[in-house]
């Protein structure tokens, strides 16, 4: 049977499902006014998306941003409190019955072990960076639409695509908890490097990048040096002259090139090149491109 997922905020504090209920809301802050601490006699699962929010559980107030997962047991008092900015108030809940996650527990700890780790550590918050954002994002609007669907098999699948979001879920959380670093700065440089190279024109400073990704400023610094053995700074620099030559090469003009490659003034543009090739960019442009436009040939970019 089809179920109407509400999309507006309901102000019950009640399960009517036996099992768990799934919310997706987005509403303004305002319209909610101030919500007073309450507690829960079942498991709360809290996906943040947006908003200006910070959101106290048992006392401890937690900023949030993008893709915080927040893991709340029964009988803990938590309330969110919002701040001046008019963003939408975006997020996914989840709400699991004590018996249904006994249930659950019984069939395999795996699929507990996140909300039974923020039960007897009392720790509450767990972040993840973009890519896994938007992983958990994309299987929780699956599971949004097949739950509010009437299609063949609904309930089976929507049991399958939940125990699958919570092992993926718990699976991060593990990885976080146990610091298995590793494969996570992997991913993360992997992807820094090609952000930068498709937003060279861009803004890139740290502030920029770290609130991008979701991660510390140092983090991102000590993952480049770890990497490259430069900076971050010297790394974009390097990428953005080789863009600069790669243009000129084509029989792009200087001066295009300087703004289209992310520089903000061409004194800066101009000592760069010159250190990277050893040669100014006009040089290198009229060396090259009046043979490349009379002879046909296309020289090689690097």
């Amino acid at each position: 049977m089809k179920k109407q997922i509400p999309m507006e905020f309901i102000t019950r504090q009640y399960m009517d499902s036996q099992e768990f209920e799934l919310f997706y809301y987005s509403d303004s802050h305002t319209s909610l006014g101030k919500v007073a601490l309450h507690t829960h006699d079942f498991y709360e699962l809290y996906f943040f998306l947006e908003g200006d929010v910070t959101y106290e559980i048992g006392g401890e107030p937690f900023l949030l941003t993008c893709g915080d997962c927040l893991l709340i047991p029964p009988g803990l008092s938590h309330r969110p409190l919002f701040g001046p900015s008019c963003k939408n108030y975006r997020r996914y809940v989840l709400w699991f019955s004590p018996d249904f996650l006994e249930t659950a527990r019984l069939q395999s700890p795996d699929l507990t072990y996140g909300l039974d780790y923020a039960r007897d550590h009392q720790i509450y918050r767990f972040p993840t960076d973009f890519l896994l954002c938007q992983e958990l994002t994309g299987r929780l609007t699956d599971l949004l639409v097949e739950y509010g669907s009437d299609r063949p098999f609904r309930d089976t699948s929507i049991r399958l695509m939940l125990f699958s979001f919570l092992l993926k879920l718990n699976r991060i959380l593990y990885d976080r908890v146990h610091q298995k670093t590793t494969v996570y700065e992997n991913r993360l440089y992997i992807n820094l490097c090609d952000y930068i190279d498709q937003h060279l024109d861009e803004d890139l400073s740290l502030d920029r990048l770290a609130s991008f990704f979701f991660v510390s400023k140092y983090h991102i610094s000590h993952i480049f040096k770890d990497n490259m053995g430069i900076s971050l700074h010297q790394y974009i620099l390097k990428k953005r002259v080789q863009a600069c030559k790669n243009a000129i090469l084509s029989g792009q003009p200087v001066q295009q090139v300087c703004q289209q490659c992310g520089f903000s003034d061409y004194t800066t543009f101009y000592r760069a090149f010159k250190k990277e090739y050893g040669i100014s960019p006009k040089e290198l442009y009229q060396k090259f491109c009046p043979k490349q436009h009379q002879t046909g040939a296309r020289l090689p970019v690097q």
